[in-house]
């Protein structure tokens, strides 16, 4: 008897579980705020002319403009499809699958996991300190035990907690991993808290990788354009394994309007009008009754603890307003994720939890 077409996949692709991004979770409503995104859009000016041939694989105008915004110089820069495909290649560029593994500390961006599982490769988790840092000591223990961990992934800002990592955490564990790891710092939201970003150590240890990404500080999620910024051997080891065409014209074209001098003013203004709407809403928050406990807010959006999550947000989607329950997450019982939206979607928040 014939397989199934099922059962002629990887047996890992069989067992493996899609990332539930908040587009296929989905959800009726009007109000969308469950996936960090920002609330509005920018217009772009297209040329068509070039259409006809294939693109850069490393667009020079786009490396260049990103070098010069991220303070490195265009041989320490990679763009690719998001930094999601950005956390796929370190895995397969750096990790025998079978044979080593990647670390990270739940709760935590789950393509991490995903990236891996795909590519056949081991993990290892462990859980964060009550404050969400890293547990150091622990983590320098797990380098010793089983096989090799070649690639450890911390998230600063964290989502979904918005915690920052601490650089006197992040430090010991980059001595500890010289010449034996690649160390990942996702900064996806670092355009909210730019001061907290650890590109500076990158001169200092040439194994610390920084991910970044257009799509939340830039408001350009619909492009999928994302960042590695390394030392110059980790970005050619990655030239070796990226798609030959990953970057569409288009996609170029509007990421380079985007860092331009113009494009970088626009981007600073919108960030600095949504932690404005968070730092009020977060105000609000904390006068709530139903509201436990905030969480940090380095990101664009908040974590929230309620005294029932589910009831939260069951009343958010009767009212028309997605948000993200992370309620059966490691550490996160009663939380709900909200994105900041405009001040009409910030007030239809607050309208909701006010007659709770």
């Amino acid at each position: 008897m014939s397989k199934t077409l099922t059962q002629l996949a990887c047996q890992r692709v069989q067992a493996l579980t899609p990332y539930l991004s908040a587009r296929r979770i989905g959800g009726k409503g009007h109000v969308f705020l469950n996936a960090n995104e920002a609330p509005k859009a920018e217009q772009y000016e297209l040329d068509c002319s070039r259409l006809n041939r294939y693109p850069e694989c490393q667009p020079p105008e786009v490396i260049r403009r990103y070098a010069a915004y991220a303070g490195l110089t265009a041989d320490q820069v990679l763009v690719s499809r998001g930094s999601d495909e950005a956390i796929e290649l370190l895995i397969r560029t750096f990790c025998e699958p079978g044979e080593e593994e990647i670390l990270f500390c739940p709760p935590t961006y789950g393509m991490y996991s995903i990236s891996a599982e795909t590519c056949g490769v081991g993990m290892r988790t462990l859980p964060p300190l009550p404050d969400f840092q890293p547990d150091v000591p622990a983590i320098l223990a797990e380098l010793s035990r089983g096989k090799p961990i070649k690639v450890l992934f911390f998230c600063s800002p964290n989502n979904p907690t918005g915690t920052l990592v601490a650089r006197e955490k992040l430090i010991p564990i980059l001595e500890a991993t010289a010449g034996k790891s690649i160390v990942v710092v996702d900064e996806a939201y670092i355009e909210f808290c730019p001061e907290a970003s650890m590109v500076d150590l990158i001169r200092h240890y040439p194994h610390l990788v920084i991910t970044r990404t257009l799509s939340k500080g830039f408001a350009l999620a619909g492009l999928r354009c994302g960042f590695t910024l390394a030392n110059p051997e980790v970005i050619n080891l990655l030239l070796k394994v990226i798609a030959p065409y990953p970057i569409p014209e288009p996609v170029a074209q509007i990421a380079a309007q985007a860092l331009s001098p113009e494009g970088l003013d626009t981007m600073r203004s919108r960030v600095a009008w949504l932690n404005r709407l968070k730092a009020e809403l977060k105000a609000e928050l904390a006068q709530q009754p139903c509201v436990q406990s905030l969480f940090d807010d380095h990101g664009n959006f908040l974590l929230a603890r309620f005294d029932s999550g589910s009831a939260l947000f069951a009343a958010m989607v009767d009212a028309g307003i997605i948000l993200r329950d992370f309620g059966s997450k490691p550490m996160l019982e009663n939380c709900v994720r909200i994105t900041i939206g405009d001040e009409a979607e910030m007030a239809a928040v607050l309208d909701v939890l006010k007659r709770l």
